[in-house]
Order: C-alpha cells, then structure tokens, then sequence
C-alpha cells in the first residue's frame, strides 16, 4: 500500500522513523492515517521533515521509498492551479452533483415504494394468517359436535335396540 509520510527523528533513541500522514485508496483517493510511526533504521540520508512516498507489504515491510516533491508539484498542477479549475469546470461538477442528488432520491424514493409494498403484503398474510386459525378452529369445533352428535346417535340406537 502506498502512503505519503514525514521523516521524522526519534528524540530518544536518535534513529530516523517515517510518520505516516495519508494512503492511498485508489489511484485518486486517498485517507488520512492514524500517525503510524514506522522505524527505518539505516536511512540516514533523509533529512528530517521530508515529505516521502512510501510502498509498504502486508506485513508493514518498506519496499519503496522516494522522495514525494515531484508528486506533490503534480497534484498542484492537476487539480489547484487557475487553469484546472475553470467555471466550466465547475458547472460541469454541479451538474454531476445534482445528477447524484437527483439519482439518490429517485433511489430513496424506490426502496420507500418497496417497503410500503412488503409491509402491506405482510399486514395481509397476517390477516390470512388470523382468518385460516378461526376457520380452523371453527372446523375443530363443528368435528367435535359431530362427534358428539354421532356418540348420541350411537347412544340413541344401542338403547333403541335394548
């Protein structure tokens, strides 16, 4: 992971160490860092102060230094100088906000039509639900009448048959 950092000397144990400032995202994102110190032993040459670009492994490992000034004149260049930031620029960069905004309703207002239909589609199984347990337990108490009324039948003939 590439990220941008300050040299810096360490007051106590007098070695050089790399403050980590900011890292890289993507190829035009980048974060801030929580400060990470990393030491770098025997990199005497660096003055402290210097601003450096530095490619770390996965294990926080240096695999390349260089020194940041030709990427800092670049980003001047690119992005803060009068003939980069134009009005047409920026009317060009409204128009996509707004598009977003415009996108991110539209959006918002879809996933709100999608909850009202799952919620009404929910309040009506509820109420299937509730309408096939009446009906159940109104079929449980007509088979218990029917049972009855077949035990009185049959309660009516053995006595018609004494």
């Amino acid at each position: 992971m590439l990220y941008l950092a300050q040299v810096t000397k360490n007051i106590a144990s007098g070695t050089i160490e790399l403050q980590l400032l900011a890292y890289q995202k993507s190829d035009s994102i980048w974060g801030i860092s929580n400060a990470e110190i990393i030491p770098i032993g025997g990199e005497n040459y660096l003055s402290e102060g210097l601003l450096v670009l530095v490619e770390l492994d996965e294990r926080g490992q240096i695999i390349e230094l260089k020194n940041a000034k030709d990427w800092i004149v670049s980003l001047i260049q690119q992005y803060m100088s009068c003939s980069s930031i134009t009005p047409e620029f920026v009317r060009q960069e409204q128009a996509r906000i707004e598009q977003w905004r415009q996108e991110i309703t539209a959006q918002s207002l879809e996933l709100t039509r999608r909850y009202l239909e799952v919620e009404t589609q929910r309040e009506h199984i509820q109420e299937l639900e509730a309408s096939l347990k009446q009906e159940k337990e109104q079929l449980e108490l007509r088979e218990k009448q029917l049972q009855q009324l077949e035990a009185s039948l049959k309660s009516d003939r053995n006595e018609l048959e004494s």
